[in-house]
């Protein structure tokens, strides 16, 4: 049932689309089965130009896109401060001097957010996994909007927030993930809140709520590695973590963002959503070398992370109300213990048997109704 459970607290802790330049020639991406069962793509698509090392990609036409309709939705907002001062990034292979998109900032990070609903509603903040992007909340934002305040984002390194090289602002390990959400929230919220976080960023998220349960309302945690054979990155993203090969997939946006959002479960995407999350990997090589970073940064500290996690969710100074969602057939994290975990430490347990590890983008409105029912409960 859903009484909340206990843990101790750890603590340690201008509004333009990115300019992209296109050679005038067609492109299309065309998908076929090959001989061995296996997908095989096609790339023949007004090509872009990225920045440094960088896959040279595109979209299909000069006109406006699903993605810069995304982007016209929402805004940035600048949270946590970019620490030293190292110069020019430079690509790790080469040695070149990156593009704008790979530098940081001045002095404070910019994230890409979505809101919907009045303002004057209770504020539900919605976290993606990795790897993918606030774009993957769309259906769930729609459904939430009715009666909350509901703002998703988009991780640094991801979709349109900033994408700093690695050791030069930001080095995207889980403790620089776990300090820069404090001052991410500190920004968007002031007041008390509801947190929902899916796949593998969750235990960063309970990190920072085991800090600041007066905040909390509520917390959601949709497919979490919660157990402890969940604290390995499953092959499709673990690959990106190793030296050079890992730098050469992750400037794929076909194997760095087709393959990890439909590999671990039944979702299907639709071309044009392919596309929103293609584009970061399309415009620049930052978003590869931010996923190389976050890869071996998961691979290095993701156990000690779930294994924080747990010990938080089952302390007895554990108040916060917590629920977790679990898509049945998620192909990257067994449901083997889940229920039995989720019964020790008394913490309610929603299924959504047709959902996988992307619960959002395979059961959207269905996720958002259940997160709208959690919520009401606690206003």
């Amino acid at each position: 049932m859903a009484v909340p459970a206990s843990a101790s607290t750890i603590c340690s802790l201008p509004r333009s689309l990115p300019n992209s330049r296109y050679r005038r020639q067609t492109l299309r991406f065309r998908c076929m089965s090959s001989p061995s069962g296996e997908e095989e793509y096609l790339v023949d698509a007004p090509v872009s130009i990225g920045d440094g090392f960088s896959f040279s990609g595109g979209k299909y036409s000069d006109g406006p896109s699903r993605s810069d309709e995304w982007f016209a939705q929402g805004k940035m907002i600048k949270a946590h401060p970019v620490y030293g001062g190292k110069g020019k990034a430079k690509d790790p292979i080469f040695g070149l001097t990156m593009g704008a998109g790979s530098q940081s900032p001045a002095d404070v990070f910019r994230w890409f957010c979505i809101e919907k609903g009045s303002s004057a509603n209770p504020l539900v903040i919605l976290i993606h996994g990795f790897p993918s992007q606030a774009y993957s909340y769309r259906k769930v934002l729609t459904v939430l909007s009715e009666d909350y305040h509901a703002i998703a984002f988009d991780w640094l390194g991801f979709g349109f927030s900033d994408k700093p090289q690695p050791k030069f602002g930001f080095d995207y390990t889980l403790d620089d993930y776990a300090s820069s959400l404090e001052s991410l929230v500190n920004e968007m919220a002031p007041d008390k809140l509801s947190l929902v976080v899916q796949g593998y960023f969750a235990p960063v998220v309970v990190k920072y709520a085991s800090c600041h349960q007066e905040k909390l309302r509520d917390l959601v945690l949709i497919n979490p590695p919660l157990m402890e054979k969940h604290a390995k990155l499953p092959s499709t993203l673990a690959l990106f973590s190793n030296f050079l090969l890992g730098e050469i997939f992750s400037q794929d946006p076909l194997r760095a963002s087709d393959k990890a959002l439909t590999s671990c479960g039944p979702y299907m995407m639709k071309e044009e959503d392919a596309m929103v999350y293609r584009r970061p990997y399309l415009t620049s090589g930052s978003s590869g070398f931010a996923l190389n970073a976050i890869s071996r940064a998961m691979k290095k500290d993701l156990k000690a992370y779930v294994g924080t996690m747990r010990t938080i969710l089952t302390n007895k100074s554990w108040k916060t109300n917590t629920t977790i969602c679990w898509g049945l057939r998620d192909r990257w994290l067994s449901y083997d213990g889940v229920e039995d975990f989720c019964k020790a430490s008394n913490h309610k347990l929603v299924q959504l048997p047709m959902a996988g590890h992307h619960v959002q983008e395979d059961s959207g409105e269905e996720l958002g109704r259940i997160i709208a029912e959690i919520i009401s409960k606690s206003k």
